[in-house]
């Protein structure tokens, strides 16, 4: 018994410094989740999303340094031309700022959705994108390029015309995409999520360049020694009209704030914004060539990425055990016999019916779409904006808890059907036989599956990027983007989540090895110490029967 108390203190003791790693990198979501709706009143704050990692438009820095500001939900902080001039807009509508750090795909959902009032992303006002949104006025001029690699085929290129042959991509849902197809003979490659990606392809021979704007061309050859921006003449290079190449703030159809906005805008002249496009060059991330690549990322962003890391430990730890209880309780409702009232039949063939369509759409769509349709649909179809980390926390539990359902379900089935037969002989109840017998052997059967569940969550966390939650990975695409070092900070990545998914994986073995108990069972060791117990056992065997029978003589005189 001692040593089963020491066992489960130790196991406490585990799971208390998770939680004690884990809740501490995230006390300002958690405290995000808990501010009541009138702090982020529209009255009051103006919410504008972005990628806050689209340099030297919007980036993400650990510091409220060259008046930078505060990410919500978040300890770092955003900073560039599309934030210098958001906070022009909020002066101007008598409104605090708030920067809501959002995957580029997740832009428009968000503001139709409500959980932001404007997009002020260096995002043209397309045609397309009308359609869903409406656009105050260009708040800023750009022209496409193309970027190369400095030593590469194309470097000496003056036309779009000299790519033909040349394998090409853009950024997904981008103008800069459909561009493309306007060079003949050229190699389209399938868009891009983002610019990481793109400059990680080109560095690495994949493509041969990807169609960008000016400001970010200028800011990947000022990064990179090997990459070179093709910048156009006119006449040679893509023919665009306003709505393609000027950039503009993205809000709500009929916002009643659009004229002030365009007041605003209309304050702020070419030149004020020319120089400010230049301030935002100068002061955009830079990393130091003093020091050797791990220093140089791990002193800038080192704390982003652990706290990333614990955001993934929590969503992962937290989802898995939701998710086991999720799939206990279904997996005992589902192995439940049939009752003899037909009516009692009808009502548990209607929960069974129920619980098989939740497993299978769960375990039929991959957790990234589930993500988007929850966070997103909910605030679309009902209104309810729901904070990112309560969102990922209830999808995590929720996918989980259909694969559990199956695990905990297939465990029971894997008990002896004799030890059913035999409690049911007993007299016991279904909740009786499956707390006393079945389930400490079937949840002993699930620990290996529960155990790669558990990895399996650890490692599925970083679709969660899609609702542009700051876990492990979301947290490591920011700081590649920003530092164009995408090799070595994916390296970084990779090993924390080996050694997450490692350390797990041992934790648990050794749990499961302490529930199997002792082996050395060896009776036959000592063959005197047999001898003498069965004698005393022989002797012990006829002595009560000798003295029941005198009893009975006894009862009987």
């Amino acid at each position: 018994m001692r040593k089963k108390r020491v066992w489960a203190s130790l196991v406490l003791a585990l799971f208390l410094f998770i939680f004690a790693f884990a809740l501490p990198q995230n006390t300002t979501n958690t405290s995000a989740a808990a501010k009541t709706a009138a702090e982020y009143d529209k009255d009051k704050t103006f919410r504008v999303g972005m990628e806050a990692g689209y340099a030297p438009f919007n980036w993400t820095q650990s510091s409220s340094s060259n008046g930078a500001v505060k990410i919500q939900g978040s300890s770092e902080y955003a900073n560039g031309y599309d934030v210098q001039m958001a906070k022009k807009i909020a002066k101007a509508l008598g409104k605090k700022l708030v920067i809501v750090k959002t995957d580029w795909n997740g832009l428009p959902p968000a503001l139709t959705s409500g959980k932001i009032d404007a997009i002020i992303a260096g995002m043209s006002p397309t045609p397309a994108r009308r359609k869903q949104i409406d656009f105050t006025n260009t708040y800023y001029k750009s022209k496409l390029c193309i970027v190369v690699r400095r030593n590469g085929k194309y470097a000496n290129a003056t036309s779009i015309q000299d790519f033909k042959g040349a394998k090409l991509t853009a950024q997904q849902n981008t103008f800069h995409y459909q561009a493309i197809k306007q060079i003949k003979g050229v190699k389209k490659q399938p868009a891009m999520n983002n610019f990481a990606a793109m400059r990680t392809s080109l560095q690495s021979g994949v493509i041969d360049g990807y169609v960008s704007e000016v400001p970010e061309g200028i800011t990947a050859q000022n990064a990179q020694s090997d990459l070179k921006m093709i910048k156009f003449k006119n006449g040679k290079g893509f023919k665009t009209s306003p709505d393609d190449v000027d950039i503009a703030i993205g809000i709500r159809k009929g916002d009643p704030d659009k004229a002030k906005m365009n007041a605003a805008l209309a304050k702020v002249s070419n030149k004020q914004r020319d120089k400010l496009m230049n301030w935002a060059v100068e002061k955009q991330p830079k990393t130091s060539s003093t020091k050797n690549w791990f220093q140089q990322i791990w002193d800038q962003y080192g704390n982003m990425i652990l706290k990333g890391t614990g955001l993934t430990l929590w969503i992962s730890l937290f989802g898995t055990v939701v998710g086991f209880l999720i799939g206990l309780l279904i997996g005992i409702v589902r192995t439940t016999p049939m009752p003899d009232s037909r009516g009692r039949r009808g009502v548990l063939h209607l929960i069974d019916w129920l619980l098989a369509v939740y497993i299978e759409i769960i375990r039929g769509t991959p957790m990234i779409v589930q993500a988007a349709v929850f966070y997103y649909g909910l605030a679309q179809a009902f209104g309810i904006n729901m904070n990112r980390t309560v969102a990922a926390l209830i999808i995590v539990s929720f996918n989980t808890g259909a694969y559990m359902a199956e695990i905990i379900r297939s465990g029971i089935i894997s008990v002896n059907s004799g030890q059913f037969e035999a409690a049911s002989a007993l007299g016991m109840t279904h909740f009786q036989l499956m707390r006393k017998v079945v389930l400490p052997q079937a949840i002993r059967n699930s620990i290996p599956t529960i155990t790669n569940e558990f990895i399996v969550n650890i490692k599925d966390t970083s679709v969660l990027s899609v609702i542009s939650v700051s876990e492990l990975f979301f947290q490591g695409e920011t700081v590649a983007g920003q530092t164009f070092q995408f090799f070595h900070t994916y390296l970084i990545i990779s090993v924390i989540y080996l050694v997450l998914t490692f350390s797990i994986s041992r934790i648990l073995a050794w749990v499961e090895r302490r529930l199997d108990g002792p082996t050395n069972y060896d009776v036959m060791a000592n063959p005197s110490t047999l001898a003498t117990v069965d004698d005393s056992t022989a002797e012990n065997m006829n002595t009560p029967t000798h003295d029941v029978h005198n009893t009975k003589e006894d009862q009987h005189d």
